[in-house]
């Protein structure tokens, strides 16, 4: 057992790539030093641009997981990941509070793969906006965003209006007006991410990877706003590691 490392849970996909998923959240928790562990919610057949096939796994096998893991380890961070419905998070979501109401939740919002496979839609805006009141922080991008809420002209509105219930952080890969700036909506603050490089290469799995980057970095004791400053400069390295679509982890 890990004694001086924090432990870190990603709950999310298996892709056999290793570009997203439980196993790109486990290698970036390496790197921040924090130990992690891991449940898969679905498993995948695809590569890093070809996606084919997945099964989902019976939500009674993650929560007995769940439990399995909270009753041995001082679990301080979770990263939710793909799940295929709001009660499937629900039930996660609150099976993590029965256990542990100190963990920091962080879900990152993918509603369909970079090859148009739908994961997830929202049907109920009452039961997502009273699991999010559960969350931390939730890490969606300019398009899933505009999914989350039926509220609001533009992502940036609906990022400030999902923040009365949980922190937002509106990624800014898909943001066609200020590519690669992210906006962390958090109490009263809406505050400016900006990249430091416009040379980055495209990555399969990269909003993955900085939303496990800002669990560990919460796990770790950093406040929010520094944990997604330290995660963007995390991910660039990731996107600057080489010009495929698997970039290489390094701190």
């Amino acid at each position: 057992m890990s004694t001086n490392r924090p432990f870190v849970l990603s709950i999310a996909g298996f892709d056999p790539s290793g570009g997203a998923g439980v196993l790109a959240d486990v290698k970036t928790f390496e790197q921040h030093q924090v130990y992690g562990l891991a449940i898969i919610t679905g498993n995948t057949i695809q590569t890093e641009n070809e996606f084919i096939k997945m099964e989902w796994i019976a939500i009674d096998f993650v929560l007995e997981s769940i439990t399995t893991l909270f009753n041995k380890y001082e679990i301080k961070a979770v990263k939710i990941g793909i799940v295929p419905s709001l009660d499937y998070l629900e039930h996660i979501v609150f099976q993590i509070k029965k256990h542990s109401q100190k963990t920091k939740i962080i879900w990152d919002t993918v509603l369909k793969s970079s090859t148009t496979f739908d994961f997830l839609q929202i049907e109920n805006q009452a039961k997502l906006e009273e699991i999010l009141k559960k969350i931390d922080l939730i890490t969606p991008n300019y398009k899933e965003i505009l999914q989350l809420s039926t509220k609001g002209i533009n992502a940036e509105t609906i990022a400030v209006l999902l923040s009365k219930h949980c922190d937002v952080l509106l990624k800014g890969g898909h943001n066609t007006n200020e590519k690669g700036v992210d906006y962390l909506s958090i109490k009263n603050e809406f505050i400016k991410l900006a990249p430091t490089t416009t040379l980055a290469n495209e990555k399969h799995g990269s909003g993955c990877v900085l939303s496990s980057a800002i669990t560990a970095n919460l796990a770790l004791g950093i406040d929010t706003t520094t944990s997604c400053q330290k995660a963007k400069v995390y991910i660039e390295k990731l996107l600057l590691s080489n010009n495929t679509l698997l970039g290489y982890h390094h701190d």
